[in-house]
């Protein structure tokens, strides 16, 4: 970290623990530390959008997931779970809630009478569509505190990252 610089909100914490426990390495905290603090904000940020359009970050979540399923915009509830970061005992519940705001529709699937379908409604569609708009429009916003190159190489550490850890 440049000397020069205020120390920010990890970096105290850091110097508090070097302070107390100088036999342990805490470098590691400007990393996660840094990450946490910021994905906390990035979500703040990426919710006010949702909330605009009356939606939780599960709901448009599940919204997109459809969207992106192309014509006729349905999923069965499973795919829907293995399609978003929602886990399938959550869906029921934001199913219902969609399904009551009148977005989304459940019927019985063509060829499994057991199984169900979830599809977007006309107005589930126009709805995703002008919230999944400003939602990039905000994430391009957020991601402009960054230059491109420092963009692109933060995409490819996170990239390198993820993939590992998901291993």
């Amino acid at each position: 970290m440049d000397d020069h610089q205020p120390l920010d909100h990890v970096a105290r914490i850091q110097a508090d623990w070097r302070r107390q426990r100088p036999d342990i390495d805490v470098s590691p905290q400007g990393v996660i530390g840094r990450l946490h603090r910021l994905a906390d904000r990035l979500t703040t940020e990426l919710c006010r959008v949702y909330g605009d359009y009356g939606l939780s970050e599960g709901e448009f979540d599940v919204l997109c997931a459809l969207r992106r399923a192309g014509e006729p915009y349905e999923r069965a509830p499973g795919d829907l779970a293995a399609h978003t970061m929602v886990t399938t005992g959550a869906m029921t519940k934001r199913i219902d809630r969609l399904e009551r705001a009148g977005l989304v529709t459940r019927r019985r699937s063509d060829g499994d009478q057991r199984g169900r379908i979830v599809a977007l409604t006309g107005p589930g569609r126009e709805l995703i569509d002008q919230a999944f708009t400003d939602h990039m429009r905000n994430e391009h916003r957020l991601l402009d505190l960054l230059t491109p190159d420092e963009a692109m190489a933060l995409e490819a550490l996170l990239t390198t990252w993820l993939s590992r850890v998901e291993e």
